[in-house]
C-alpha cells in the first residue's frame, strides 16, 4: 500500500526506544471518502505501539477528510491510558490540511526556517444553481471545523481565525509563536568554546613614552640650568643626553640645553656614572642629585 505516513524508529531524549511519524509530501494521493481501509491501516499501525510519539510535517497539504482523521486519532491516542505524549514538529512546511494535523500536537515545535499556511477549503462542483448553493454551504462548515482545530490551539477568536484564512496567511516561525499556532521555534544551541579574546588581546599598550621622557628631559635640563645659576655656572656650555627610541632622530630644545636624541632600540635612557662621592664638590652633588631626580622621573613615566 502507498501510504503517505512513514513510522520511524528513533532513540529518545532519555536514551529509550521511540517512535516518530514522519507525514511528507501531499496528504491522502486519493480521498478517503469511501474507503475504510486506509484510515483503518494508518490507526492500526499507531495504536501499534505505547509510549510518547513525535510527527514530523513537511506537507503542503491535501485531504481535508483525511487531515481531520489523522488529528482525531493523534488527539486519541494522546489521551489513552497506553498511548502518550504527541509532539509535532514543523520541519519545513505545514500548509493547508497540514496544519490541522499540526494543532493535534500536545507540543508544537517549529524550525526557524519552516513556514505554515491556513486558508480557506476549497472544492470542485458541477451542477445546477441549487447544487452550487449545497456546495457553498459545505465549504462553510469544513471552514468551520477547521476553525475549531485552531480555536483550541490559539485560543484566538473565531473572527480573527476566519479573517486569516480568507487572507490566505502564511507565517514564518516567529509569526505562528506570536498568534498561538505552535509553542516553541526550535533553536540549535551552539558548542561551548573558548571565549572569543576582546580587540587587540595580548598587543602592547600603546603609549606616548616618548613624549614624557622629552618632559623628563626638560625638567633635568631646568634642574640644572637652575643649580648652574646658583654657583655661577650659567656659562657651561649644553649637556647632551641620550634617549632611546625605535628608529627616530628628535631635536628638542630649551632656553639653556639643547638635547639631542638619537634612537636606536626601546630602552630607558643609559644612567650616567657620577665621580666618586669623596672628591665631588657640593655644587657636583647638587648636580648630580637634579639628574638623577630627573632621569627617575624618566624612567617611572615611559
Amino acid at each position: 500500500m502507498n501510504h503517505f505516513w512513514q513510522w520511524r524508529a528513533v532513540t529518545g531524549m532519555d536514551g529509550k526506544p521511540a517512535r516518530e511519524l514522519a507525514l511528507e509530501g501531499a496528504i491522502a494521493s486519493e480521498s478517503w471518502f469511501d474507503d475504510e481501509v486506509t484510515p483503518a491501516a494508518f490507526k492500526a499501525e499507531l495504536r501499534g505501539g505505547t509510549g510518547p510519539v513525535t510527527v514530523r510535517i513537511n506537507s503542503p497539504g491535501g485531504d481535508c477528510v483525511a487531515a481531520a482523521q489523522i488529528y482525531n486519532m493523534l488527539r486519541d491516542y494522546a489521551k489513552a491510558p497506553d498511548g502518550g505524549t504527541v509532539t509535532v514538529y514543523i520541519d519545513a512546511l505545514a500548509a493547508s490540511a497540514a496544519s490541522v494535523i499540526a494543532m493535534a500536537g500536545d507540543f508544537v515545535e517549529m524550525s526557524p526556517v519552516a513556514l505554515l499556511m491556513i486558508h480557506n477549503p476549497a472544492t470542485i462542483a458541477m451542477g445546477d444553481r441549487a447544487e452550487m448553493k449545497k456546495a457553498m454551504a459545505l465549504l462553510d462548515e469544513v471552514k468551520e471545523s477547521i476553525i475549531n482545530a485552531y480555536e483550541g490551539k490559539t485560543g484566538l477568536p473565531r473572527a480573527r481565525l476566519s479573517a486569516l484564512m480568507d487572507a490566505e496567511t502564511w507565517m514564518n516561525a516567529h509569526y505562528a509563536l506570536e498568534l498561538g499556532f505552535v509553542d516553541a521555534i526550535r533553536t540549535e544551541e551552539p558548542a561551548a568554546g573558548p571565549a572569543a579574546p576582546a580587540p587587540n588581546a595580548g598587543a602592547r599598550p600603546q603609549t606616548n613614552a616618548w613624549g614624557m621622557r622629552a618632559i623628563a628631559s626638560a625638567a633635568y635640563n631646568k634642574a640644572v640650568a637652575h643649580v648652574q645659576r646658583e654657583e655661577g655656572q650659567a656659562d657651561t656650555p649644553p649637556q647632551t643626553v641620550a634617549h632611546s627610541h625605535p628608529l627616530s632622530l628628535v631635536r628638542h630644545t630649551h632656553p639653556l640645553n639643547t638635547t639631542v636624541g638619537i634612537h636606536t632600540h626601546n630602552s630607558l635612557p643609559p644612567p650616567q656614572t657620577p665621580p666618586a662621592e669623596a672628591a665631588a664638590t657640593p655644587e657636583e652633588r647638587a648636580l648630580h642629585a637634579a639628574r638623577a631626580q630627573a632621569l627617575l622621573a624618566a624612567a617611572l613615566i615611559g
